[in-house]
């Protein structure tokens, strides 16, 4: 068993290396990766330079300090030289309905549409796209603090992914402008 398990390890570690490096032969480089002297590559460098605008409302504000954290745009390190501005919302519907027809858990979908702009004196357009997420809450009938403390755990949970897509979106498109340019 011991010499079995030591040859698929093997050869899932010879598949992985193989796969690896037939990534790098058709060009694929991580979006994030430094440059050759280890400083950090456009995309980093671009998104710390974003002033993410204010979205109003609680839920917005939970999208904006996830946006500010994952684009490093709080750091101070980059002077801004792009403004992103989001209109986000969170829309409810109930899948679990008990028989007297009152909703037991529901499906919250955050869609956040984000458009970059530059701080240029025209403010040009640079991008635009979209982002939604689903997250699942119990209703809770008796225990209105922890339906409360759920209620604001799913709204962070949603901002978070929502922020990731951004800044993932934005991450590859100045990949793709570094690289094309």
């Amino acid at each position: 068993m011991p010499a079995n398990w030591s040859r698929r390890r093997l050869v899932q570690g010879t598949l992985s290396l193989a796969s690896v490096a037939g990534l790098a032969g058709c060009g694929f480089q991580p979006v994030y990766m430094p440059t050759a002297t280890g400083n950090p590559g456009p995309p980093q460098r671009e998104m710390a330079a974003i002033e993410v605008g204010i979205i109003p409302d609680r839920p917005g504000q939970l999208l904006r300090q996830a946006l500010q954290q994952r684009l490093g745009s709080d750091s101070g390190i980059a002077a801004p030289r792009f403004t992103l501005a989001v209109s986000y919302s969170i829309a409810g519907e109930g899948i679990a309905v008990q028989p007297d027809s009152t909703p037991s858990r529901i499906r919250l979908i955050g869609h956040a549409d984000w458009k970059l702009s530059s701080l240029a004196p025209a403010h040009p357009p640079v991008t635009s796209g979209s982002a939604r997420a689903f997250e699942g809450m119990d209703v809770l009938d008796q225990q209105y603090f922890a339906a409360d403390l759920e209620s604001e755990a799913v709204q962070q949970r949603l901002a978070g992914e929502i922020a990731d897509q951004i800044a993932m979106q934005l991450a590859v498109f100045f990949r793709r402008r570094a690289t094309a340019g």
